[in-house]
C-alpha cells in the first residue's frame, strides 16, 4: 500500500526496483535456411555448423516431416482425411505393382525368398489387371514415379547407393541378445501370453524384412510406440472414470517415450523406410492389433503390460546393436538426416529428459550428432532408456524416480 501511495505521488519507486538481471546471450539451436541449389546445414547450441542431408527420401516427406512446412497445423475432418488418404495410397498400390522399386536387395532366408517370389508374382499380376483396366477406361492413367532434381538426383543416388550397402543379420541379433541374457544371468521372465505376440513380432520382422534394415527399423519403430499411447489411453479412463487419479505422472511420461518414438520413426522414415506400399500395409495395420492387444493387456495387468514394452525395447536395443557392430564405419560417412538434429540438438529438451527416469540421479544426456553413426548410437541409448523404464514400472520404483529428479545434476 505504501508503495502504491509513493508512486501516484510521483515519488522514485524504491531502488530495489531498478534493479535488472544481466542480459545473457547463448547460442540457440537452429537450421540454417539453404540457397537455391544447396544441401541444409544445421548450427549446434556451440555455434558449430553441421551438414544435413540434402534429400529426404520417405514418402511422407515435407510438410509430413516434423518441423517443416505446416507442422502443427490443425488437420481436416476424419472423412476427408480417409478420402485424401485413400487416393493418395491407392495411387502408391498401383505404382508398386506396374512401376516396383529396382534396388531391392533379394532375402537370403528361405521362407523370405519364398514370399519375396510369390509377392513379385502377385504384382506382376495385378499390374497387368491394372493395366488392363486402364485401357478398358475403368482406371485412370497411371503416371510414372516423378522425377527428382538435379541436385536430389545426385544425392539420391550417392546416398541412396551407401544407405543399400547397410547390413543386418538375423543371427546377428540373436548373438548381442545371447550376450546380454548371458550378462544379466538369465533372460527376464513372462508368461507365455506375453511371449507369443513378441514372438510373432520379432518373426514378422526377421523373415518378412531381411536384406532390409531400413524398413525393418521403421516398421519397429511404427509399432514400438503404440503401446506408450495404449498406456496413456487407459490411464486417462481411469483418471476421467474416477477410478486412479495418481497416474498423471505416469501418462506423461509414456507421452515423453512415444514423442521420442516418433522422432525415431520419422528418421527411419527421412531414410526411406516407408517407401514401399507394402511396408506401409503391414506396419499401420500391425500398429492398430498391437494397440488393442496392449489395451487388453493393461487391462488385465499393467506390469505385464510393461512386461511386454520390456521385451520390445530388449529387443530393439540388441537390434541397433547389431546393426550398428556391422555398419559403424558406413553409417559414419552418411550426414544426419535434419529431423535428427532438430530433436538431438533441440533448445527445449524438456521431454528428451523426462522419459529417462532411471537416469535421473546423473547428469542429463546431451548426445552428439555429427553423423548418421551418432544417430544410430541415439537411438540404441534412447532404447536402453526405455528399458530401464519399464523395469521401474514393473517394480513401482517411478515414483522414487521422479523424486530423484529434483536433486539432478544441471546439463553442463
Amino acid at each position: 500500500m505504501l508503495a502504491a501511495q509513493r508512486l501516484r505521488a510521483g515519488a522514485a519507486p524504491p531502488r530495489r526496483c531498478l534493479r535488472r538481471a544481466p542480459l545473457r546471450v547463448r547460442a540457440v539451436a537452429a537450421p540454417i535456411v539453404p540457397q537455391p541449389g544447396e544441401c541444409p546445414l544445421f548450427q549446434d547450441r556451440e555455434g558449430k555448423i553441421i551438414p544435413a542431408m540434402c534429400a529426404d527420401y520417405g514418402f511422407r516427406s515435407g510438410s509430413g516431416r516434423l518441423y517443416q512446412e505446416s507442422y502443427g497445423e490443425v488437420p481436416k475432418d476424419v472423412w476427408q482425411l480417409a478420402k485424401d488418404n485413400f487416393r493418395h495410397e491407392f495411387v502408391q498400390m498401383r505404382r508398386s505393382t506396374r512401376y516396383p522399386p529396382t534396388d531391392l536387395v533379394p532375402p537370403s532366408n528361405p521362407i523370405a525368398k519364398a514370399l519375396y517370389a510369390a509377392s513379385g508374382a502377385v504384382a506382376s499380376g495385378f499390374g497387368s489387371l491394372d493395366k488392363a483396366l486402364e485401357e478398358a477406361k475403368v482406371l485412370a492413367p497411371l503416371e510414372p514415379p516423378p522425377t527428382l532434381s538435379a541436385l536430389e538426383t545426385k544425392e539420391f543416388k550417392q546416398i541412396r547407393a551407401t544407405l543399400d550397402t547397410l547390413q543386418l543379420d538375423a543371427a546377428d541379433v540373436t548373438a548381442v541378445e545371447q550376450r546380454r541374457i548371458a550378462a544379466a544371468g538369465g533372460d527376464m521372465q513372462s508368461p507365455l501370453w506375453v511371449k507369443l505376440p513378441f514372438y510373432a513380432l520379432c518373426w514378422v520382422l526377421d523373415v518378412v524384412y531381411d536384406k532390409k534394415p531400413i524398413e525393418k527399423f521403421w516398421v519397429l519403430e511404427t509399432v514400438a510406440r503404440i503401446p506408450y499411447f495404449a498406456y496413456i489411453s487407459i490411464l486417462h479412463l481411469y483418471e476421467s472414470l474416477g477410478f486412479w487419479r495418481a497416474g498423471a505422472e505416469l501418462r506423461k511420461i509414456h507421452f515423453a517415450e512415444e514423442w521420442n518414438e516418433m522422432h525415431h520413426l520419422q528418421i527411419m522414415e527421412s531414410l526411406g523406410g516407408d517407401r514401399a506400399w507394402f511396408d506401409r500395409f503391414v506396419a499401420e495395420h500391425a500398429a492398430i492389433l498391437y494397440y488393442w492387444v496392449l489395451i487388453l493387456f493393461y487391462l488385465v495387468s499393467p506390469k505385464m503390460a510393461y512386461n511386454f514394452m520390456e521385451r520390445v525395447e530388449h529387443h530393439a536395443a540388441d537390434t541397433y546393436t547389431a546393426f550398428l557392430e556391422r555398419n559403424a564405419s558406413t553409417l559414419a560417412t552418411i550426414p544426419p538426416p535434419l529431423v535428427a538434429l532438430h530433436y538431438y540438438y533441440s533448445d527445449d529438451l524438456y521431454l528428451f529428459d523426462e522419459f529417462q527416469t532411471g537416469s535421473r540421479h546423473t547428469a542429463p544426456r546431451r548426445p552428439r550428432c555429427e553423423t548418421l553413426l551418432d544417430v544410430f548410437n541415439n537411438i540404441r541409448d534412447d532404447e536402453n532408456e526405455h528399458v530401464k523404464t519399464m523395469i521401474a514400472c514393473q517394480e513401482s520404483t517411478i515414483a522414487k524416480d521422479i523424486a530423484a529428479s529434483q536433486q539432478r545434476p544441471s546439463p553442463k
